[in-house]
């Protein structure tokens, strides 16, 4: 096993651990670990409310959940030599839950959640349809998830980091607030909220303290966003085996990880969507010195898949277009005829027994495939969402004998707001 340079005990809490990371991002968070090109580690990482969320049969934890706390991430690490304008090197060697462990109180431990937020906290991709608060318990066995509250559904995981980024130049964070607050101010009060400004309630800095961990706690932009560093992208794809070129825009790079899914559809479409867990990464670092100018890569990260994702061949697609559910023709929105081809998957799912939510539940933590299919074709875009069949216990696909009728068991916790 590599050198762990970022270690978790899951018996504390994240903030009483030796090393104590960050939930903002701030190029003056101190890095607390230092490593080198070429240098191969372990960092633990916790789930990202570190242990608020439960494994029971209730949603009150996701209604109430300390939104002002995430995430929190292991972190930063400075790379010794790299400079602003380098691209970051970080191959994801291996990845998965909390080790050696099959049960325990956090999740990681043998278990994971899938949640959707109120719309007052968020809500989700489709929180219109979805108001409340719910959850989902999925257990792990041998590299499989399978849910009480979602029965007949097993699939494979297909672990990944949620978020992984390097640290903001003080010029880039001053323009991450700048654009967001003036997106903020064109609907002030809009439910959800049209972005996060910094807010310094239940920010973790490291070992900052006093004067100055006021000062970058007023000034931290929130995680909760993919951003010019990476960020929060919750791209399924970066599996063991991935590389990945991160910018580079403060002396070490500063990097920080967290956010570890067991599995997740294409979009985390519960927004608190994947198979949220706490576990381990183990990754290499290098650097291609002044990569950034030489690739073009001025902003956002580019990288090489790795080749360990689940193999399903069979696939149900549904199709959506930009037309709202009220007929209102809108233009080449894919963000729409995305929602449509859920919309349209989550239908079709309920007709042999599932509710709603446990439809959309699938959709967001099964390794479904969303694609932008026709993004010319004015005035409709068209996007499809690929279902893999093989991971349902009963013959999923059309035919003409009609849809098997399967119990659907307790379904999902729900917590009204």
């Amino acid at each position: 096993m590599p050198e762990v340079v970022f270690p978790l005990d899951s018996r504390k809490r994240f903030t009483e651990q030796p090393i104590v990371g960050h939930n903002r991002w701030h190029p003056d968070v101190p890095a607390q670990v230092r490593v080198r090109p070429g240098d191969v580690f372990r960092v633990d990482c916790r789930e990202w409310f570190d242990g608020a969320i439960r494994n029971d049969d209730s949603a009150d934890d996701i209604l109430n959940a300390p939104l002002a706390s995430v995430h929190v991430l292991s972190g930063p690490i400075h790379v010794e030599g790299v400079e602003p304008g380098d691209l970051l090197i970080v191959d994801i060697l291996d990845v998965g839950p909390i080790p050696q462990e099959d049960s325990g109180p956090l999740a990681g431990q043998g278990w994971g959640y899938t949640g959707v937020f109120a719309t007052r906290n968020g809500g989700g991709f489709l929180t219109e349809q979805f108001p409340d608060a719910y959850k989902v318990i999925w257990d792990f066995r041998g590299g499989v998830a399978t849910s009480r509250h979602v029965p007949h559904v097993s699939f494979t995981g297909i672990v990944h980091p949620g978020l992984m980024g390097t640290a903001p130049s003080a010029e880039l964070l001053r323009t991450w607030n700048a654009r967001e607050q003036a997106l903020i101010d064109t609907d002030p009060q809009r439910v959800p909220a049209l972005a996060l400004p910094p807010n310094p309630d239940s920010a973790i800095l490291g070992n900052l303290s006093g004067a100055e961990f006021d000062r970058v706690a007023a000034e931290g932009a929130r995680t909760a966003p993919p951003r010019e560093n990476g960020g929060n992208q919750d791209i399924k794809n970066l599996t063991k085996g991935s590389r990945v070129f991160y910018p580079v825009f403060v002396d070490g790079a500063k990097l920080s990880m967290g956010d570890l899914h067991f599995s997740q559809g294409d979009g985390e479409i519960t927004f608190c969507g994947a198979i949220e867990m706490g576990g381990f990464m183990d990754v290499h670092v290098d650097v291609i010195k002044g990569g950034m100018a030489k690739y073009g890569v001025s902003e956002n990260a580019i990288f090489m898949p790795g080749r360990t994702d689940p193999q399903y061949s069979e696939w149900l697609a549904f199709s959506g277009t930009s037309v709202t559910l009220d007929g209102e023709q809108r233009y080449l929105d894919s963000h729409l005829s995305y929602q449509r081809a859920c919309l349209h998957a989550i239908d079709y799912l309920q007709q042999f027994g599932y509710s709603d939510i446990q439809a959309y539940m699938i959709l967001g933590a099964a390794p479904i495939e969303g694609r932008l299919s026709g993004v010319v074709d004015i005035p409709n875009s068209c996007s499809t969402v690929y279902l893999p069949t093989e991971i349902f216990g009963f013959d999923v696909r059309p035919g003409k004998d009609g849809p098997t009728t399967i119990d659907p068991g307790q379904g999902v916790p729900v917590a009204r707001a």
